[in-house]
């Protein structure tokens, strides 16, 4: 308790030295934290849209072509029939799983006097996997729809509460439960009546469809077209990207084959990969913490050299008074326990305070721009999502700055208790 008191009578009598002390311990830990802090809210907001697709999934595009060939010019049109889509499911069942399509329309949707205008995809049932489709009541398309190009159609919850007129005024809880009163009643899509079958959740950062069965919207909006839309599939046993742009390089050749197009015509056929883009930004991230923490700990050692000039200083200061302590009788081991435990408390006390706005910046990071979204077309995206550190982190890194501190007046306090009491006093 006396070395404790004497402890904070020498931080009073010193009060310029001991804030400099403290701002360069609590300013490395709050940018430590801060910029490791909004590095993993980017990184989260983009894991957050990588993941509202299955990663081992592709969807095929018909373009146009660039390239001459066989006396046909470059710029024609390349529409995907369905006979690419036996071409994928026969040709390549090495690696491709489950084959799709999704055709698309725009149409009113009705209800009584209540109707809603949405884009009408017509898929197959792995859509639901290939998007991550969450169901909230009832069920997505499946065989029995596609075999007998049942009218049916799930909507989103969005979607259902629009036609059913729900008050915003009423609970999560009873939307909800006024949602679900939806499914088995049919609705009119244009002059066709649907069976509503399934309600999904609405992604906040999407734009919604309402989906039926592919046969019957081609049927109805397709039938005098070979065009089949856009084909997707799940496909398995390509780990690497050398072996996925081996695939879509094989693929495309046999589309572009089949359209008339140069094999090498990346335009004609345009391929998502899911895996690719999922392995791009693995990469991405990667770089990204690796940057993050370079800098972090940039900001941390310029902390830690702080420190040790001030302990240098503080214990050069103190040279007189140790020689005084040592010419009445002081050991070695006391003055050198009184740097010590000086220097971690110092450090440990603005380090906490460090820690606690850092992760107060964070909170505060995630509260305002943590709501922003930006509108990327297709989607409207988060700019940032859970931008925190761990605990572990936060209570690492003020370790490093105590253990930095401590060693920073070990030495110049070793010297020191080292010296004879007539050296000390002659100190200036």
């Amino acid at each position: 308790m006396e070395l404790l008191n004497e402890i904070w009578q020498t931080a009073r009598r010193n009060k310029l030295r001991t804030t400099l002390t403290g701002f360069a311990v609590a300013w490395g830990i709050f940018m430590l934290i801060v910029l490791l802090g909004a590095g993993n809210g980017l990184i989260n907001a983009s894991v957050e849209q990588n993941n509202r697709f299955l990663s081992s999934s592709m969807v095929v595009f018909g373009g146009e072509t660039s390239m001459p060939y066989q006396g046909l010019k470059e710029g024609r049109d390349i529409r995907l029939h369905e006979s690419d889509m036996r071409i994928t499911a026969s040709e390549f069942t090495d690696h491709v799983d489950e084959v799709g399509a999704q055709y698309s329309t725009t149409g009113i949707i009705s209800l009584g006097q209540q109707y809603i205008s949405a884009q009408v995809s017509g898929v197959y049932p792995n859509h639901n996997k290939i998007d991550k489709v969450e169901m909230l009541h009832g069920r997505f398309i499946n065989d029995i729809d596609i075999r007998e190009k049942r009218k049916v159609l799930v909507l989103s919850n969005k979607q259902a509460k629009e036609l059913l007129a729900v008050p915003s005024v009423a609970t999560q809880s009873q939307q909800t439960k006024q949602e679900g009163t939806l499914i088995g009643q049919h609705v009119k899509l244009g002059n066709f009546a649907f069976q509503v079958v399934g309600i999904y959740k609405e992604n906040e950062n999407g734009r919604a469809n309402a989906f039926s069965s592919y046969t019957a919207i081609k049927s109805i909006y397709g039938a005098n077209t070979d065009d089949a839309g856009r084909i997707e599939f799940t496909f398995h046993g390509l780990p690497t990207e050398a072996a996925n742009e081996a695939f879509e390089k094989d693929y495309r050749a046999r589309l572009n084959t089949a359209h008339q197009a140069h094999p090498d015509d990346e335009s004609a056929v345009w391929l998502w990969n899911r895996y690719t883009q999922s392995l791009e930004m693995e990469t991405g991230i990667g770089i990204i913490r690796t940057a993050l923490w370079i800098i972090g700990l940039f900001t941390l050692l310029s902390g830690i050299v702080g420190v040790s000039n001030i302990m240098l200083i503080t214990v050069r200061e103190r040279t007189h008074e140790f020689g005084i302590r040592k010419a009445i009788g002081a050991k070695p081991w006391s003055i050198l326990k009184l740097i010590i435990v000086e220097s971690v408390i110092i450090t440990t006390f603005f380090g906490y305070i460090g820690m606690v706005l850092g992760v107060a910046a964070n909170e505060w990071m995630d509260a305002t721009i943590g709501h922003t979204k930006v509108d990327a077309g297709l989607f409207k995206a988060s700019m940032f999502l859970n931008p925190t550190v761990g605990i572990d982190v936060c209570i690492e890194a003020t370790l490093v700055m105590v253990i930095a501190g401590t060693f920073a007046g070990l030495i110049p306090a070793f010297k020191a208790s080292r010296i004879r009491p007539i050296e000390a006093l002659r100190a200036d």
